[in-house]
């Protein structure tokens, strides 16, 4: 996997993944950017989440149950001191959807927090306490 970050201006950077996708990284007014983009640290944390509701989704669509809506919530703590680590991330699933088994839903979260998910893995590995919670919400169309 390769990737190229460039300086653009200030704290603002752009990102360019092998597969030829760009994303824009900002930092605060206060660091010297213009507060227009997400900062590098919540890159991250998005990549952990987005990683992990790719698993969960995969889990959830192979073992037939109908996902309407899904979302993952994600919570963390840094360091007050620099370096400024994640120390704690909370990972809540909210899984909206029709005649859901919470055997699928509790095995899907699991497996992606234990085998699955190379990000949060990653991050736990490396000190970060996680923890991983989840919620179904039946699903009732508007009439």
């Amino acid at each position: 996997m390769k990737a190229t970050v460039k300086w653009a201006d200030g704290a603002m950077f752009v990102g360019e993944s092998g597969s030829g996708h760009t994303v824009v990284m900002d930092g605060p007014e206060d660091l010297g950017g213009r507060n227009l983009a997400a900062r590098p640290m919540e890159m991250l944390l998005l990549g952990a989440g987005g990683c992990s509701i790719y698993d969960v989704l995969t889990m959830l669509k192979k073992s037939r149950q109908q996902v309407v809506d899904c979302r993952v919530e994600l919570n963390a703590d840094r360091a007050d001191a620099v370096p400024a680590v994640f120390t704690r991330i909370d990972m809540h699933f909210i899984v909206v959807g029709v005649g859901l088994k919470e055997n699928h839903v509790k095995r899907a979260v699991q497996l992606s927090a234990e085998k699955y998910c190379s990000a949060s893995i990653m991050l736990g590995a490396a000190g970060v306490e996680i923890t991983h919670s989840y919620e179904m919400v039946e699903f009732a169309p508007a009439i």
